[in-house]
């Protein structure tokens, strides 16, 4: 077990997204990582803004760590985690599971210095960088879908 971060999950949130999480794969080597510490891992990266390498020696290796990342966004898997908290959300807030309407919200993302492609600028918050565009229910939460930059680059989230 590593070390108590702030980004740890507590084991009630563990057993809450356990069951959303792929089963080990038949045929191959018995998981010799714990599922708790590899989305410990993952959120420590995501919290903290460290690099994969970065990531301290008390969590499991971050070739592991990254490799468990990988499968899951290419699976689905977060998709699946970020829909299920979603609709929890929802209807902890006594509202109906799937929304009958949507916002489309925006955001300014400041660029990093000395990036010239393709960037723009907000005039109304004085930021130079890009403006990305997402689909949020009455809540404010995240409509799984698509989402597009000012730019029309779109990418699904």
């Amino acid at each position: 077990m590593s070390k108590v971060y702030p980004s740890n999950l507590t084991y009630a949130q563990y057993e809450f997204l356990r069951d959303l999480l792929p089963e080990v794969k038949s045929g191959g080597r018995p998981r010799i990582v714990d599922l708790w510490e590899i989305l410990n891992a993952i959120f420590y990266v995501s919290v903290e803004g460290v690099r994969w390498r970065a990531l301290p020696g008390d969590f499991p290796a971050w070739q592991t760590v990254y490799t468990y990342f990988r499968n899951w966004r290419r699976d689905g898997t977060w998709v699946k985690i970020h829909d299920c908290l979603r609709e929890f959300t929802r209807i902890e807030q006594q509202r109906h599971s799937n929304p009958s309407e949507a916002i489309i919200d925006s955001q300014s993302v400041k660029s990093a210095a000395m990036v010239s492609e393709l960037v723009g600028y907000d005039a109304g918050k004085k930021i130079k960088g890009r403006k990305r565009f997402m689909t949020v229910d009455t809540l404010g939460l995240v409509q799984h879908g698509r989402s597009s930059d000012s730019l029309g680059n779109s990418r699904r989230i």
